[in-house]
């Protein structure tokens, strides 16, 4: 919502402005000039980058229009689950995860928690790390090595597919320059036709040095920064996953664990201790 409100804010003030102070709409209208611009673009964009990376940028564009996908009440769900997971782990022992971590769409304890479950990455990354405990991992260290790697590699993936927007939305006001350049050498081509003619024809190449500033600034960049926060969004719940994980390794009481993954989190989606505590202290028993 916010990104569409966004992009009409920058169309309507460039357009509004321009014409209230007494421009001609209707010759920043240049198909050709769009067509030269945008299609060197999209065909540099797919040049430069592999084609994972270029495809990946392209589906997940949507992402600046939902946001980022964790609130505070999606990590008041993430520390509900680790709490119980980690108090099963603590009354049971660790191979009492077993059972949950091979069918976690059938698990009962899984099924407490219907929002973090459907998200089958961040579910597949907690469920990996646990099965190592099932299997006898009790090295907090070297956990931690290879948790910190996997993080690494998909934050890695995805600035890749920010970074290619973003490095598109540098090029695009010098493909601008060219499409005006080759509006200018269309324009000498009528050197004879009268003023009139000849302003006509200027105006519309310069409307090509227009586009490629007002697409790369006013939209392309921003899409690009956006994609890259709610990556981070995603790198972040990964990283509060992974604190629990750790204090629960070294032998902390789930009630602490849940405290030490709390207290990664930015304090704009971080619940407060005491809304933590209410809400696992209402959870429904095993």
């Amino acid at each position: 919502m916010f990104a569409i409100i966004g992009m009409v804010v920058v169309a309507s003030s460039v357009l509004v402005g321009y014409g209230a102070h007494g421009g001609n709409l209707s010759i920043l209208w240049q198909p050709f000039e769009v067509l030269i611009i945008c299609g060197a673009a999209i065909g540099a964009f797919i040049l430069g980058n592999p084609r994972p990376v270029w495809m990946g940028a392209v589906k997940n564009i949507k992402l600046i229009f939902r946001g980022p996908r964790h609130d505070k009440a999606s990590y008041i769900e993430l520390l509900s689950l680790l709490y119980s997971v980690f108090k099963l782990a603590k009354t049971k022992g660790d191979l009492a995860l077993e059972s949950h971590v091979e069918k976690p769409d059938e698990s009962p304890l899984f099924q407490k928690f219907p929002k973090f479950t459907a998200d089958h990455h961040s579910r597949d990354f907690l469920c990996d790390y646990l099965r190592l405990l099932t299997l006898g991992t009790n090295n907090a260290h070297e956990v931690e090595a290879i948790i910190d790697a996997e993080i690494e590699s998909h934050h890695e993936e995805a600035h890749a597919m920010s970074g290619a927007v973003t490095t598109m939305a540098d090029g695009l006001p010098a493909l601008g320059i060219v499409a005006a350049v080759l509006g200018v050498i269309n324009t000498m081509g009528s050197i004879t036709e009268p003023p009139e003619v000849l302003g006509g024809l200027i105006g519309a190449a310069l409307v090509g040095t227009f586009l490629g500033v007002l697409l790369s600034y006013g939209f392309v960049g921003p899409i690009g920064n956006s994609m890259a926060k709610v990556f981070d969004s995603e790198t972040r719940y990964m990283q509060c996953i992974k604190a629990g994980l750790l204090a629960h390794m070294q032998g902390y009481a789930p009630q602490v664990s849940i405290e030490f993954a709390r207290k990664t989190l930015p304090p704009e989606v971080r619940p407060s201790f005491s809304e933590v505590e209410d809400t696992v202290t209402n959870l429904p028993p095993d």
